[in-house]
């Protein structure tokens, strides 16, 4: 592979398929979970735990993440971030017991945390101005794809076991882990060489306050996308009262608005847009404020279908932020310290992703509805849509 191809069929493919790989293996944990906890024997409380430590390793290995992007380059790190998801997956395949099994979700997290910062950079080294956002939400399209091939797991774990599923999932992640090679072939663009420290690049992104604000709006966005996908099934099941199908219907409708909402809003804010994205971002954070309130209406009989019409209206807003926000984040900083504020930036991501469940689950449980923990996630939304409207300065071109 040489230097002069053509990135948008010889590289964007293995950003691609890097998203459905570390996809692929959460999901499919998650949607094996009523196997996998009768076979381990573990209580509902220890299988949340399983996500914690996965999103908690990787808010605390995204900043060094980011760093070892800069120092090493774009196709090195996504060897090692492969290296730690295969890991992560084969010993998830062979834990006996909950601690072995928390430590494989950690390893597998920690893994995946390199996979935003490195490609990131690549759609910025890679892709022109002009394309950039195009080519961040073609990448991310990898995410609901392989949530889709990890729900199908969760189908197939009733005919083989969960241990053998893992072990060909972390066979497939390896198989594109190898192809990355390629990647680590093309010369390296701006990456800083003089430190052997990888975490000296954060500390200078870390002074630059427009970025601190940045995070911080990124963990009120992500805080809202995590409590729609993770309570809508649940949502639909005991307050509209709809059927399992139907509810799980609802999460394939976001899955797949959401897919293509991230190519689509990419092409606009390249296009209509003129390769501006905090204007855009501004509008789609504020229509999923009012999708949140608007699933208060949500009820039994007639009420179900105005929530899967608000399942697909929020999974082209508040389920397809990732490629603009990622394409701000890289936009936002010089070059040389685009994967360490990429790092930084899925830091309060993740943070976001970590608060969010307990505090609705709080809301939910002290008011006996719904309602609050959404009304809550909407007013956290609508204050990172302020926060991103009067306090973020979007990068001159």
């Amino acid at each position: 592979m040489g230097d002069g191809d053509n990135p948008w069929t010889s590289r964007l493919s293995l950003l691609v398929l890097t998203h459905v790989a570390g996809t692929v293996s959460i999901v499919s944990v998650l949607t094996m979970a009523p196997v996998v906890t009768h076979d381990l024997g573990l209580s509902a409380a220890q299988f949340g735990l399983f996500i914690t430590a996965y999103y908690g390793a990787q808010a605390v290995f995204s900043i060094p993440a980011g760093g070892l992007v800069d120092r090493i380059g774009i196709g090195r790190a996504l060897i090692v971030c492969h290296a730690g998801m295969v890991l992560g997956a084969v010993l998830f395949s062979q834990a006996k017991n909950f601690h072995m099994a928390l430590a494989a979700l950690a390893v597998m997290g920690a893994g995946y945390s390199i996979s935003n910062p490195a490609t990131a950079r690549g759609v910025l080294e890679w892709f022109p101005v002009e394309r950039r956002a195009t080519a961040m939400g073609i990448k991310q399209v990898g995410v609901p794809i392989g949530g889709i091939l990890g729900a199908g797991n969760g189908a197939l774990v009733t005919m083989v076991a969960w241990s053998d599923i893992m072990l060909v999932v972390a066979v497939l992640i390896s198989i594109n882990g190898i192809l990355c090679i390629r990647l680590a072939r093309l010369p390296k663009h701006a990456v800083q060489e003089g430190s052997r420290n990888p975490l000296t690049n954060i500390r200078e992104v870390m002074r630059d306050w427009n970025i601190n604000r940045f995070v911080l709006l990124n963990g009120l966005y992500n805080f809202g996308q995590t409590n729609f996908f993770t309570f809508l099934t649940l949502f639909m099941r005991e307050a509209a009262l709809a059927s399992q199908p139907i509810a799980s219907l609802s999460i394939g409708i976001a899955q797949a608005a959401s897919a293509v909402a991230r190519i689509g809003w990419g092409v606009v804010s390249d296009t209509v847009f003129g390769g501006r994205r905090k204007g855009l971002m501004v509008w789609l954070g504020g229509v999923a404020v009012a999708g949140l309130c608007a699933l208060l209406w949500v009820g039994p009989g007639q009420g179900v279908y105005l929530g899967l019409g608000l399942a697909l209206l929020l999974g082209l807003t508040i389920a397809s932020f990732a490629p603009l926000m990622q394409t701000l984040s890289v936009e936002a900083t010089e070059p040389r310290l685009a994967g360490s504020c990429m790092g930084y930036n899925m830091f309060g991501t993740h943070i976001g992703g970590m608060i969010g469940p307990p505090v609705f689950g709080a809301m939910v449980d002290a008011t006996g509805s719904y309602g609050a923990g959404w009304l809550v996630t909407a007013a956290v939304l609508g204050f990172g849509v302020v926060l991103l409207a009067f306090g973020f300065r979007e990068r001159g071109r």
